[in-house]
């Protein structure tokens, strides 16, 4: 066997080495990751309730693949893309979950709550920024989870916002 040769079979073995321990790694990061804040798909959400702060609660419901705003006398097209981030919402990452009575919930935002967001009946409320990094504090049941601050929730701030 030249040298050339044995070098090539070393390299190849280097690489099929460092491919299966990069496959080890992702698989061990995935079955290791704190999950999601909710088990619900978006796509298969269909109504939605938000309150922000101390604003009257919007409510919405998804009809023919459009999302309507109900809370008005006549409902009304709400922004589509708008609904889309509510709903992905259900699937954000959070970094990590603690049990509820680990904090002070008035401590942290969530006593009262920042928003509160219902996703086709389950609630998720959103407190303060967490006091390092990105985060939030999010609450679902009896747990509190840190998601990333683009997971908040925003008001639609008017009724004029509506889809063209």
């Amino acid at each position: 066997m030249t040298r050339s040769t044995r070098r090539l079979i070393g390299f190849a073995l280097a690489v099929v080495v460092l491919g299966a321990a990069a496959w080890w790694q992702v698989r061990s990061d995935q079955q290791s990751a704190p999950g999601t804040l909710t088990s619900l798909k978006p796509d298969s959400i269909t109504r939605v309730n938000l309150e922000v702060g101390k604003a009257a609660t919007e409510h919405y419901i998804k009809r023919d693949n459009h999302w309507w705003r109900v809370d008005q006398a006549e409902p009304e097209r709400a922004d589509d893309l708008r609904l889309g981030e509510l709903i992905n919402i259900a699937a954000a990452p959070v970094q990590s979950w603690q049990p509820a009575t680990t904090y002070d919930l008035s401590k942290i935002g969530l006593s009262p709550p920042q928003a509160k967001l219902e996703l086709d009946g389950q609630t998720i409320l959103f407190g303060g920024m967490t006091a390092i990094g990105q985060g939030a504090y999010a609450s679902v049941g009896d747990r509190v989870g840190i998601v990333s601050l683009r997971y908040m929730p925003r008001s639609a701030q008017s009724s004029n916002i509506k889809a063209f």
